[in-house]
């Protein structure tokens, strides 16, 4: 794969992860108002820095897709609940695509060469 490409899967993957802590803020408002919002995306964004993230203080290899899950899921489980259910799927199809391709050997070797 071309490393311009790769770096473009990276990009996608960057924009997942804002788009998730989106919709976790979106929900939190639907459900809750600002303060579920404003609680929701600092839980959200404190989960992916200390777990997620590629130099989390407490990520291992167990514990890093744990959370990546956990994160993903809220934020489509959030979606769903607050009724807006095809933004909801479109997030989760849109997540699991971006990741997989990701995961392939030449976009991993990417971060690590970083």
């Amino acid at each position: 794969m071309p490393p311009a490409l790769g770096w473009g899967v990276l990009a996608l993957v960057f924009l997942d992860e804002v788009l998730a802590l989106v919709a976790l803020g979106v929900a939190g408002a639907a459900l809750g108002g600002w303060p579920l919002a404003t609680g929701a995306v600092l839980v959200g964004v404190l989960l992916w820095w200390a777990f997620a993230s590629p130099k989390a203080p407490y990520g291992t290899p167990l514990v890093r897709p744990l959370v990546k899950v956990v994160v993903f899921g809220a934020a489509c489980a959030g979606l769903w609940l607050a009724g807006h259910t095809t933004a909801a799927v479109a997030l989760l199809v849109f997540s699991v695509v971006v990741n997989a391709v990701a995961a392939h050997p030449d976009v991993a070797r990417l971060t690590e060469e970083v």
